[in-house]
């Protein structure tokens, strides 16, 4: 019989329980599973596994209405990543996940890691990971620190995703003083497997070899999962040792060595250790596989002298992954880690008790049971307040101050709208070679897949990351509809058919009814969307808490989406050429509520948003993409911030030309119709515009033609012409002179 571990004295026990972020409550169900007071050990896997970050005890009951199932879904929620059939015998495998608070502490180290974690989700599933992507909210640049934490965070995403070779294709970056105390980085993989080599976590075999690989365990990092469970406070600096350090080089290492043994059918499970390390990975295989496992701690490589089984546990050193080996392949895998440089040793084996055993220096350290650490994990219904509505703007009420010209050079300037070039080319774009479509070029990126090449398909990926928080602010319903829709814009407009998307919802205390019921009118958007678009939620992760001596950031549920082109040759950018007619699709009324315009012009913040119609968007969408694919279309750019005039300033930057515009519609304000941001619109440059706009009439989709590209300027058919180049100068400044300024 196995002897039981040394208890804590019941007054550190509980003491400690409370420094671990466990509630009163929570404890004593730890208690009544144990049947006892914990070990130090035990205490720290309850504490990591049912921390919001793991065990998303305050967002399960909303995140099971969303829609995650369709015929080309593989695998959807509760896997490392989602998995798509993509064609060709091919899947794709891509998540999103957060490393906010880690970033706001050590920006460098904490965007890296989060870099590094991300591809460990997706290689870890067999897949060749062939782009990153992000979604990066900041506050404003004068904020204390906040130049420090763009810098380093824009550092960090480039440095490990340079050195371990993926290159970083798209993103998104937006400014807001709600950011200012908590920063939000979230980060993206895609990779390319073959479908019916997709390897799943899941553990199996009682007696089968439980092994570690990759780099040596330290103290980094312990309890960053509970950190990230948390607000911050004034003395956030002092959390700067649960900040993990990541090595890029090792990453490279280790997806070569994983993939090598993957060719084998030496692996029967696999799991990246991320958020609690060998606790979550351990935990989570050996409970998806309804078996038990013992793990002998002395086995552990360590690059610290005398660490404890606490510390080995809790430890989320990087770059590591948990397996379980048919058993007689250990030696086959060993040389494989041991060719590549890496760690590799057998750190315990897979029982039928239904527990998980931890032994270290000959005494049994923890002894849990794992269903109630599943089953009785805390699951919250925290009471909600819906957001109040905000009303609706009348356009021909809010006067112009300024006229188009000083607007469109203001906006094309400011934070939300300005070049980000200076983040874009600090990252390589092009490492691997598959790079179709790059930042700046398209709105979305479109990368090549190779295996589809070696079998003589010309198949590419198009990839994109969306939000619009401002939007979700004011009405989070409305606001999460948005963030999937455009995001499926962003797709079809390179002329991909939008398949899936993961999501990162970042958000702030749930325990305020008000936070709570922006999460849940989110979701509610969110699966109204997916419902409507065909688009469902294969993976994603949620990030709570995200506040700073109580003021929450915005609203933000990060959207990323994939989409496939059969044909890589039929992706269209942006860039606008001369002597090309210039066709809007869909309906323009002017909305000015929550648009830059109203901010940054007539600087307010108020209104409703624009509402999204999701039967005109999937109309619009199908028509745009239809069209595309027939060849017609030269360059396409959904219109999204800024509205109609913006859209096309960025298509004339992209392109050098400018364009002829006819006047604005009857009945709408100048100022409403250039710069209003109605939902569900593109511009489509095309070299005749009649057949289009047939084609358009007939399909029941609202069109218009605007003018024709040609020339240096945008010239209004009502008012100035607007020097394209003089558009790029105040485009291009912002975030150079900000980010040099001491």
């Amino acid at each position: 019989m196995t002897q039981p571990p040394a208890p804590l004295p019941p007054e550190r026990a509980a003491q400690l329980a409370a420094e671990f972020g466990l509630k009163p409550d929570e404890y004593e169900r730890v208690l009544a599973i144990l049947g006892r007071a914990p070990s130090l050990t035990e205490l720290g896997v309850f504490s990591v596994m049912w921390s919001e970050h793991c065990s998303y005890k305050s967002s399960r009951v909303w995140l099971r209405g969303l829609p995650t199932k369709a015929p080309w879904v593989i695998h959807g929620p509760g896997e490392n990543a989602g998995v798509i059939d993509i064609g060709d015998g091919l899947a794709a495998i891509f998540k999103m996940e957060s490393h906010n608070h880690p970033s706001f502490i050590e920006p460098y180290q904490g965007a890296a890691t989060g870099v590094g974690g991300i591809l460990r989700d997706v290689f870890t599933m067999g897949a060749r990971p062939i782009a990153n992507l992000n979604a990066l909210r900041f506050g404003l640049p004068e904020a204390p620190r906040m130049k420090r934490v763009i810098d380093g965070v824009v550092r960090g995403i480039g440095g490990y995703g340079n050195c371990v070779g993926v290159p970083t294709v798209g993103g998104e970056v937006n400014f807001h003083p709600a950011y200012n105390g908590n920063p939000l980085v979230n980060a993206m993989t895609v990779g390319i497997a073959p479908k019916d080599r997709i390897f799943l976590s899941a553990a199996a075999g009682i007696g089968n070899p439980v092994v570690y690989v990759g780099s040596k365990t330290g103290r980094d990092g312990i309890h960053g999962a509970t950190m990230a469970s948390a607000e911050f406070s004034a003395d956030s600096e002092e959390k700067r040792p649960t900040v993990q350090i990541g090595d890029p080089f090792v990453e490279k290492l280790l997806i070569e060595a994983c993939l090598e043994l993957m060719a084998t059918d030496a692996i029967v499970a696999i799991q990246d250790m991320g958020a609690a390390g060998l606790t979550s990975s351990s935990v989570e295989m050996a409970g998806k596989g309804d078996v038990g496992i013992e793990l002998v701690l002395d086995d552990v490589p360590q690059r610290e002298a005398g660490m404890s089984a606490y510390e080995m546990m809790l430890s989320e050193s990087q770059e590591r992954m948990l397996m379980i080996l048919k058993p007689g392949r250990e030696a086959e895998a060993a040389a494989i880690f041991h060719k590549w440089e890496l760690d590799f040793a057998v750190i315990g084996h897979l029982t039928d008790t239904g527990r998980i055993v931890i032994r270290h220096r000959g005494q049994v350290e923890a002894d849990i049971p794992l269903a109630p650490l599943e089953s009785e994990a805390p699951l919250y219904r925290r009471p909600t307040a819906e957001t109040p509505k905000l009303p609706v703007l009348d356009a021909a009420s809010i006067p112009d101050p300024v006229g188009p010209e000083a607007a469109l050079g203001k906006l094309v300037g400011s934070l939300d709208l300005c070049s980000r070039r200076w983040i874009w080319d600090q990252y390589d774009s092009m490492v691997g070679g598959q790079t179709a479509r790059r930042p700046g070029a398209a709105d979305a990126a479109v990368v090549r897949v190779e295996e589809s090449l070696e079998k003589g398909g010309a198949r590419a990926l198009a990839m994109t990351t969306d939000c619009t928080p401002r939007y979700c602010a004011a009405d989070p319903e409305e606001g999460g509809k948005q963030a999937v829709a455009e995001a499926w814009r962003n797709l079809t407009a390179v002329g991909a058919r939008p398949l899936a998307i993961t999501d990162n919802m970042n958000f702030g205390n749930p325990e305020k009814p008000e936070i709570m019921g922006q999460f849940a009118a989110a979701i509610r958007g969110m699966a109204a969307a997916c419902t409507a678009l065909d688009f469902p939620v294969v993976s994603g992760n949620v990030s709570l808490y995200n506040e700073t001596e109580g003021r929450a950031i915005l609203p933000t549920p990060a959207i990323g989406g994939v989409g496939v082109l059969e044909k890589v040759g039929q992706a269209v950018g942006l860039s606008l050429a001369p002597g090309l007619d210039l066709v809007v699709i869909g309906e323009t009324k002017g909305w000015l509520g929550q648009s830059l315009w109203l901010r940054e012009i007539a600087g307010r913040e108020d209104g409703a948003p624009p509402p999204v119609d999701l039967a005109a968007e999937r109309r619009n969408g199908d028509f745009v993409r239809a069209r595309i694919l027939t060849g017609e279309v030269r360059a396409c750019h959904d219109l999204s911030d800024g509205g109609l005039l913006v859209g096309l300033a960025e298509m004339a930057m992209a392109g050098g030309c400018g364009a002829s515009l006819a006047p604005a519609l009857a009945g709408i304000p100048a100022h409403a119709f250039w710069f209003g941001e109605d939902q569900g619109r593109y511009v489509l440059a095309v070299a005749d515009a009649a057949a289009l706009l047939a084609a358009a009439a007939a399909a029941g989709v609202p069109a218009m033609k605007l003018g024709r590209s040609g020339g240096e300027a945008l010239a209004l058919a009502e008012g100035p012409s607007i020097s394209v180049a003089s558009l790029r100068v105040a485009h291009e400044a912002t975030l150079p002179a900000l980010m040099a300024e001491s």
